[in-house]
């Protein structure tokens, strides 16, 4: 089965996840939204937004390299399928890029 974890669309933090996927779906959100080196504890955990000042289209090939490594070493259970972008003016305006990670359970396959 297909999961979709969509950046765009706001989300509560569940202490106690009732599925495996609802699990896996909030670590990967988790890393997504932390730049690495700064959680106390777990340096390691997030991604490397240096990449965020370079050109889009360089910065969307080297963010989709980071994502999928940053899950895969992150968050084993999870193996990613397809990543994508949602275009939309008024974020790439701001500076936002939306960001759609679609994967599967390693357990599943």
């Amino acid at each position: 089965m297909i999961y979709t974890v969509d950046m765009t669309q706001p989300t509560h933090i569940n202490f106690t996840p009732e599925t495996v996927e609802e699990e896996v779906s909030q670590n990967i959100r988790t890393i997504l939204t932390t730049p690495r080196g700064s959680a106390p504890l777990a340096r390691g955990i997030g991604l490397d937004y240096t990449i965020i000042d370079e050109p889009a289209s360089i910065a969307e090939s080297r963010l989709i390299a980071e994502v999928i490594t940053a899950i895969t070493e992150q968050e084993p259970r999870a193996s990613v399928s397809e990543i994508s972008f949602k275009d939309d003016i008024k974020d790439s305006l701001n500076g936002c890029l939306a960001v759609v990670v679609k994967y599967t359970l390693v357990e599943e396959e």
